[in-house]
């Protein structure tokens, strides 16, 4: 199983690995965008106000920027602690010991729009760029990830179950066969819902953490939906999608 989570804006500085050797991440067959990529935010960082309006920054961000112009030669760090923020916190991968820490490296991965797809132990810097960025003179980032990435996820999906956590944004990026999307309501008293937004991150974080250490490894959305289950958490399933249902 593999558990695909979204990146984060935001990004924990410095590392204390190599600088970004693209020949050692996984997925080799996306190395040639990944460079390109990368060369067009190196370039792209020489102008700042071209920067911030390629990737919806403001001026008080302009560290980010820099960040950019050092992604070949800034520290790296495990793709799954450089990214920050809600679900990350709720995933506490750090918190895990042992076999089930082994179990989350194994299992847990990240779709992101610099790298299309990075493992758990991948070393990458920080960067920034958005799956909604577009930059200068080239089409929007799913135009340009879906034709290498797709085939990429398509392969993975064959052989084994992927567990998709990614948002809407990223998702557009590849689209990946059977596997199993998670969406997050709240119920009211009266028995209506509401899709979450701003916290079914943290949700998301918590099944991705029950899903990443649970001895037994789900290979269907039935097994998906029981892990979910004992960790404490109420679920629906129909088909090949999960819903987390919370109280409003």
């Amino acid at each position: 199983m593999i558990v695909l989570l979204p990146p984060s804006e935001t990004k924990r500085t410095g590392g204390d690995g190599q600088p970004l050797r693209l020949d050692a991440l996984g997925s080799p067959q996306l190395n040639g965008l990944r460079a390109t990529l990368v060369d067009e935010l190196i370039a792209l960082a020489a102008d700042p106000e071209a920067s911030r309006h390629a990737l919806a920054l403001s001026a008080a961000q302009d560290a980010e920027i820099e960040r950019n112009a050092q992604l070949r030669t800034a520290p790296t760090a495990p793709a799954i602690n450089r990214y920050t923020g809600v679900l990350y916190e709720a995933l506490d991968v750090d918190s895990l010991r042992g076999a089930a820490a082994a179990r989350a490296t194994a299992r847990l991965a990240v779709g992101s729009a610099l790298f299309g797809l990075l493992r758990a132990t991948d070393q990458v810097p920080a960067y920034r760029l958005s799956a909604a960025s577009k930059l200068p003179g080239q089409p929007g980032l799913a135009k340009r990830w879906r034709p290498v990435l797709e085939p990429v996820l398509a392969d993975i999906a064959a052989a084994e179950l992927v567990v998709d956590l990614r948002s809407g944004a990223y998702a557009s990026l590849a689209r990946i066969p059977g596997a199993v999307g998670v969406d997050v309501v709240a119920e009211h008293p009266d028995g209506r819902r509401v899709s979450v937004s701003h916290f079914n991150k943290a949700h998301k974080g918590r099944l991705a953490r029950a899903l990443a250490s649970a001895k037994a490894e789900p290979d269907d959305v039935a097994g998906v939906a029981a892990t979910a289950r004992r960790a404490g958490m109420r679920v629906e399933r129909d088909d090949h999608r999960l819903t987390i249902v919370v109280a409003a």
